[in-house]
């Protein structure tokens, strides 16, 4: 929350754009080892097995989450905090990941790229054991502003034209609690207020409060299930709110979490070989 305010204080006096220096520390965490508290009340609201002696393939991010907060709520990171949207995320997992292991994480902003809404800062996160890389992921977060590409196209940004394929067949119907964005924010730490209340939500021009985009990505996954070496891909394409009914679709490689008219999220799992 310290962080959420200094960045909040410091977002109207940013002036977002792709050309703009960003940090380039790396901060770097050793020695991490996992609440495991933390991490059963992480699994039980996203649906993931509790008590295996495994972290769930999204978990390190949530580990490193307070290390990116301090990074973009920093007074020498370009974009805004406040209206900072996730739009996607790629994990590489090489490998099971012991709940009772010792890590090094580190989180550093890898650029800014320019969008056709605005701009787009790519923040990477690893996890390691001694010297081996044994997960890591690039998070995009997207500052909306005016540009010069706006109005001219998808071909003018980075955005890219999403995939056409027949919808993918239903699974299952969820019907999610109007307190989902308060259990997720107690168990990852990630308390954005849009998440939160309705009343917080509004505040940013949300009807009511909206689902994290990581938790739907990490109910998806726990629904579709990954292999130990996988890479993930989830882009998060339309707010979900809260309470609400979507639906979990999926087939082979490919998932999506749709509501009555939109898709919310897609992604896929990769196994690696």
């Amino acid at each position: 929350m310290p962080l959420l305010a200094a960045g909040a204080l410091r977002s109207p006096f940013k002036r977002p754009s792709a050309g703009a220096d960003f940090p380039r520390t790396r901060l770097v965490l050793p020695g991490l080892r996992v609440d495991l508290a933390r991490l059963a009340a992480y699994e039980r609201v996203c649906g993931f097995p509790t008590g295996e002696d495994a972290l769930p393939v999204t978990y390190p991010h949530v580990l490193g989450f307070p290390l990116a907060m301090s990074l973009m709520s920093g007074p020498d990171f370009p974009l805004p905090l406040l209206g900072l949207v996730h739009t996607s995320i790629e994990i590489t997992r090489y490998r099971e990941l012991a709940a009772t292991g010792t890590y090094e994480l580190s989180v550093r902003v890898d650029g800014l790229a320019p969008h056709r809404r605005g701009t787009e800062a790519a923040v990477v996160t690893e996890l390691r054991v001694g010297e081996d890389v044994v997960w890591e992921s690039v998070s995009t977060y997207l500052a909306r502003h005016r540009t010069e590409a706006a109005g001219q196209g998808r071909e003018s940004g980075r955005e890219p034209e999403p995939e056409a394929h027949e919808p993918l067949p239903g699974v299952d119907e969820w019907r999610l609690a109007g307190d989902i964005g308060r259990r997720y924010a107690a168990a990852s730490g990630d308390r954005n207020p849009i998440h939160l209340y309705p009343l917080t939500a509004r505040l940013f021009g949300f009807r009511r409060a909206i689902a994290h985009g990581m938790w739907t990505a990490a109910r998806c996954l726990a629904a579709h299930g990954t292999p130990q070496a996988v890479l993930v891909r989830a882009e998060f394409r339309a707010p979900v709110l809260l309470p609400g009914t979507v639906t979990y679709a999926a087939n082979g490689e490919r998932f999506e979490l749709c509501g009555a008219d939109r898709v919310h999220v897609s992604g896929g799992v990769y196994p690696l070989t």
